[in-house]
C-alpha cells in the first residue's frame, strides 16, 4: 500500500515542487495545503504516514503544529523544513519530537532519503504495536 504524505507550507510554489518531486520518484499519495488545521484533519482522515511542515507560517508555527500533531498521534514522523534554520530552532524541533529538520534549499535526494527513513520508522512503530 502506498504511503500518504501531507505537506504544509505557506508557499504554494514549494508545495507544487515537492509534490512534483515526490510523485515523479515514488508512488506516495501526496496531499498539500497551506492550512495547518486542514493538515491535522487530513492526518486523521487519511491515516497519514509522514507530515512535512514549514517552520514559519502565518497561522501556526511549525513547532506549534508539531505539538498539536503529537497530541493527536505521536507515531506520525514530523519533518520540519525551513529557510531560516538556526541551531536553537533545530534543537527545539527535535526536543518536541520532530523526526528531522531540513533547511531550504534542499536537494531532491535529501528530501527523498529523509522521507524514506521516516516511513521506515513509521513501519517499525506500526509493527511493534
Amino acid at each position: 500500500m502506498s504511503a500518504t504524505i501531507i505537506i504544509i507550507d505557506d508557499e504554494t510554489d514549494l508545495l507544487d515542487l515537492l509534490k512534483l518531486i515526490l510523485t515523479e520518484k515514488t508512488d506516495y499519495t501526496i496531499l498539500t495545503t497551506t492550512d495547518p488545521q486542514q493538515a491535522l484533519e487530513w492526518c486523521r482522515e487519511y491515516q497519514a504516514d509522514v507530515l512535512i511542515s514549514d517552520l514559519r507560517m502565518p497561522q501556526i508555527e511549525g513547532i506549534e503544529l508539531l505539538k498539536l500533531l503529537k497530541q493527536q498521534d505521536d507515531s506520525i514522523p514530523f519533518i520540519i523544513m525551513t529557510a531560516y534554520g538556526t541551531i536553537e530552532s533545530a534543537v527545539e524541533a527535535m526536543r518536541q519530537g520532530a523526526f528531522d529538520y531540513i533547511t531550504k534549499p534542499f536537494r531532491k535526494e535529501q528530501i527523498l532519503m529523509t522521507i524514506n527513513k521516516a516511513l521506515d520508522q513509521r513501519q517499525e512503530l506500526k509493527g511493534g504495536r
